[in-house]
């Protein structure tokens, strides 16, 4: 998984870099065919806002998340995010499994 983390408005320290790669491993964790994720971290005035576009194998999913701090902020988009990925992932199963046929009874 690439992670690219952008900020606007906003310095991205290293702690909050570690944090981000820390709090996505959750979400490769239930999901690992994550391609690459965009995650941009922007403060408007009073309210801080996290986003994020996962690249996943079948589409692109894209939550966004705002708070009042930005490490709260981060935790609700992947808290989202992991919602996201689990409904996709139970989408991508194979609904056909239950008909095949189970064999003849004697």
């Amino acid at each position: 998984m690439q992670l690219m983390l952008t900020g606007q408005n906003v310095d991205v320290t290293t702690s909050m870099r570690d944090y981000v790669g820390k709090r996505f491993e959750r979400v490769t964790r239930h999901f690992d065919q994550v391609i690459d994720v965009h995650c941009v971290l922007n403060v408007e005035k009073l309210f801080h806002k996290a986003e994020a576009t996962l690249h996943v194998s079948g589409g692109n999913l894209h939550a966004d998340a705002t708070a009042e701090t930005m490490y709260a902020a981060i935790d609700a988009l992947t808290d989202k995010l992991d919602r996201l990925v689990k409904k996709h992932k139970e989408k991508r199963g194979d609904h056909h499994a239950a008909e095949a046929p189970r064999g003849r009874a004697i």
